[in-house]
């Protein structure tokens, strides 16, 4: 027997490999397949059954495609109402696997149809879960997402989830061990935990929501508290993971075709394309074509994207780095962005050297920063999130997410100079980015954003710690 955590850290997520005597499952696939397929081959093994915790939210699954190219079949624990064809598991139900067995737990609460997978070795001991959104390592799926569909509150999702949690999981012997969907980074969860692996003994003893003599009250309560609304784009992926989707490969292919500069501006505006640019934010910050969105690769790109475009039907088209347009390709569709029309061929520099019209952002240093502002007078946005924020600001400054920005953004005034940082530059320039192609320039974004400014002597408010802000 083999198991492999297959994790993709720009999402956060988890899918899981696993082989017993030439047979092979997968749960929780991402949407390209190559990755799976590689594996299979190497291992001389046939995939036999690919397994779904539950409708994703966060990213778009590789089941279909998977299930076209090995033959195998998709589950689905009880609930699940897709659009295609699959296996519909009851509670209890067992896969066999080689000569391991995999043990359908129903375990609703984070959605109606969420499923907890049981490995049963070889020996016939109970050995792992596969969790999905139901149990993270330090946290549990939040309660909020699957209220539409359901017709059911947060609360009495959140009372699902407790009975869910106290009578299937943590029933299970201490020493089995906990493979989740996602980690640290996901807005599946709030409190989750860096650690991708973990074992029940391990979450009784540290998990918040799964502590020893905890009411339903208590738990519902908690589990809610602090919830953040989820990303626009989750209830897309919900649907095209229920209905069926384009498969890769066409997706890439259109990702992939390059349009030269001359083309690049006709294809924008006979089409209502957005101009991607997801190149380093200095890059950026010295010179990107008009109109252009900045959210670096380099970081929580699907996410972003996912939280400030959100639309997964919005035409889109690329400027990368070269040799980063297949990475950058491969994770919008993983999030469902699949109306790729093509990105700038040879890049930036092709634009500027065609003549084009090119824009910047005022950027400064933190020293700069230091020697003009005005605590008081002058406006100091910070673009972090409020946890962050509360933790260490600059006095006087305004807390104003990147994740809210459509909110706040009819707040600025035009004619009124402000500065911008966040913690070290990434999402002030995405928020630089949407306030320039929104006709907002008067404003100054600060280069290594909190992180440079703390090592100034501007005033700001006594750090505190932020798991003790969390709590």
């Amino acid at each position: 027997m083999k198991i492999e955590q297959i994790y993709t850290g720009c999402l956060a997520q988890g899918a899981y490999y696993i082989t017993s005597n030439g047979e092979a499952a997968i749960i929780d696939p991402l949407r390209e397949t190559e990755p799976y397929m590689e594996r299979l081959e190497n291992d001389v093994v046939k995939l036999k059954y690919i397994f779904e915790t539950h409708f994703h939210a966060d990213f778009v699954s590789g089941h279909l495609d998977l299930s076209k190219k090995t033959g195998a079949k998709i589950v689905y624990g009880p609930n699940a109402k897709p659009e295609f064809e699959f296996i519909s598991a009851k509670d209890n139900q067992e896969f066999t696997i080689g000569t391991i067995k995999i043990k359908v737990l129903h375990t609703p609460g984070h959605t109606m149809e969420s499923t907890t997978y049981l490995l049963i070795d070889e020996n016939g001991k109970d050995h792992a879960i596969f969790s999905g959104d139901t149990l993270f390592i330090g946290d549990v799926g939040r309660p909020d997402l699957a209220q539409k569909v359901t017709h059911m509150t947060q609360e009495e999702l959140a009372a699902v989830l407790f009975h869910s949690l106290r009578d299937k999981v943590m029933t299970l012997a201490d020493d089995v061990i906990v493979y989740p969907a996602h980690g640290a980074g996901s807005a599946c969860g709030k409190n989750m935990s860096k650690e991708t692996v973990s074992t029940i003994g391990e979450q009784k003893a540290t998990n918040y929501a799964l502590r020893a003599n905890m009411t339903e009250t208590e738990f519902v309560q908690e589990v809610t508290e602090g919830l953040l609304p989820p990303p626009a784009y989750f209830g897309m992926n919900v649907a095209m993971n229920k209905t069926g989707i384009e498969s890769f490969e066409e997706v890439f292919n259109n990702g992939m075709r390059g349009i030269n500069a001359i083309e690049f501006e006709s294809v924008v505006e006979k089409t209502g394309a957005l101009i991607l640019d997801t190149r380093d934010n200095s890059d950026f910050a010295k010179g990107y074509v008009p109109q252009s969105i900045n959210i670096g690769i380099n970081g929580d790109f699907a996410p972003w994207v996912g939280s400030l475009i959100a639309d997964v039907k919005q035409p889109i088209v690329l400027v990368t780095e070269i040799g980063f347009e297949e990475e950058t390709v491969t994770r919008l569709s993983r999030v469902g962005f699949d109306n790729l029309l093509g990105h700038l061929k040879y890049g930036f520099q092709a634009w500027k050297q065609s003549g084009y019209e090119v824009d910047s952002i005022n950027r400064i240093t933190a020293e700069k920063f230091e020697k003009e502002v005005k605590i008081g007078e002058s406006k100091v946005i910070d673009v972090r999130k409020k946890s962050e924020y509360e933790a260490e600001h600059v006095n006087e400054a305004y807390s104003r997410p990147l994740a809210s920005i459509n909110e706040w953004i009819k707040d600025i005034n035009p004619k009124e100079h402000f500065y911008m940082h966040c913690a070290g530059g990434y999402r002030s320039m995405m928020a630089a980015s949407i306030l320039q192609a929104r006709g907002y320039r008067n404003f100054s974004e600060i280069e290594g954003g909190f992180g440079a400014i703390a090592k100034t002597n501007i005033p700001k408010t006594d750090f505190v710690c932020q798991s003790k802000v969390l709590k």
